[in-house]
Order: structure tokens, then sequence, then C-alpha cells
């Protein structure tokens, strides 16, 4: 007798929560992420569709493997995931859960689905985040990044927070979290338009690549005079 698992039909795609670490493309045109645990040596885009990490040709979510995307119901069990050391760079993603799914006590695993919301935790010095920097690891062809405020960005490889979801597309949308028990504000901007703390964080990378840059010139024209005088 084979088992059948019960059939819904929502009439709305539910909503579940994960963590994931921001990536960028290393041509830098394309943003997505990557998962923490089984499926993570796949990057994935805000709106995709699940493989099975073991290269077999049944379509996720099959009923004897664990291919497929996973999250949970409770946005309070995802942010607890961002305690551990190895999750603390992070990003705490809001997902609608799309095509066919499994449902499981704690969560789904499921075909496809749409990042809704990305909310990076902060720098390591404990600041805000503005940007995601160069995080020293990745995977082939893209660079995993890690939340970074405007000091602490000094030269890494960067994007700001609304930088990263213009490149992610989608309608995604990024906002900087304080923490495991940090929540995105509900008064985002329209989508498209980088509301004021976006503006305010891009404003801050640039002024700390500008302080950068000067710093740089000042020590080539300390070097140029030093070389002119034991001419």
């Amino acid at each position: 007798m084979r088992l059948r698992l019960p059939v819904e039909r929502p009439t709305e795609p539910p909503t579940g929560y994960k963590i994931a670490h921001p990536v960028l493309s290393q041509d830098g045109t394309r943003a997505g992420f990557t998962g923490v645990s089984l499926g993570g040596a796949l990057p994935y885009g805000v709106l995709d569709d699940a493989s099975c990490v073991y290269g077999r040709r049944h379509r996720p979510p099959a009923r004897l493997c664990d291919c497929g995307f996973h999250c949970v119901h409770d946005r309070t069990a995802a942010e607890a995931l961002l305690c551990t050391a190895e999750h603390r760079a992070a990003a705490l993603l809001e997902v609608s859960v799309l095509g066919a799914y499994i449902r499981f006590e704690r969560g789904f695993r499921y075909a496809r689905q749409r990042v809704r919301t990305a909310a990076p935790g902060p720098c390591d010095c404990g600041a805000t985040a503005g940007a995601l920097a160069d995080a020293g690891w990745g995977r082939p062809g893209w660079r995993a990044l890690a939340p970074a405020c405007a000091p602490c960005v000094r030269g890494r490889a960067s994007v700001s927070l609304a930088g990263f979801a213009r490149l992610a597309g989608e309608g995604l949308r990024v906002v900087a979290g304080g923490g495991p028990a940090a929540v995105p504000p509900a008064d985002l901007p329209a989508e498209g338009e980088p509301g004021v703390p976006e503006l305010v964080a891009e404003a801050a990378l640039l002024q700390a690549r500008l302080d950068w840059f000067q710093t740089q010139l000042a020590r080539l024209g300390e070097r140029g005079a030093g070389g002119a005088e034991r001419d």
C-alpha cells in the first residue's frame, strides 16, 4: 500500500524563514545566496527552483530524498540559528514557499522559492551594517559577503545593501538587522526605491572609500617628496 501525503491548496503561498550567506558573482553583476547546510554548494537567486544536490533526476521535493529548499515556520527558530559561531555572518531571509512542498512539524521542504526580505546582522564590531563586504571565502564563481559598517569595509570588495538588492533583482528588500532578535522595519520604501537608511548607508560607504583614497594619495605624495629631496 502506497502512503499518500495530505494535499493542501493554500489561497496564497506559505511564508517561511531561513538563514543564508549573501554572495556576489565573480564579475560583480549578480547577487544571490548560498545555504548553510545540505545545499550550501549551490548558490541560488531571489526567485529560483530547487535541484537535487545528489544529482538525481527526480523533481524536488522527492519523498525519499532530502532535496529541495528548506525553511522553518517560526521566525524565532530561524533567528536562533544565527547564534552559532559559524552562522553569525549569515542573513535572515523571509521567503515565499512556491510550487510543490512537503510540510513538516517545524517547516517546509519545497520546490521553488522567492526571497522577499533579507536582513544581514551587525558588523563584527557591533555597529549596524551599511554594506556587505568580502567575507574571505566563497564558492566557484561566487564571493561570499558578510555584513560590515563603513569604517570596517576599508579596501575590501563590497556592495551597499541597496546595491545588493538591485543586483539580486526580483523586488528583493535588504534591511540592516541588529542580530538574532532584530525585526526588519515595517515602513519599507516602495519597490525599487531606496529609503533614507539605505541612502545614508551608501553615503557613509562612499565617504569611507574617499578617506581611504585620500590616505593612499597622501602616502604617495610623501614618497614622491622624499625621492625628490634625495635627487
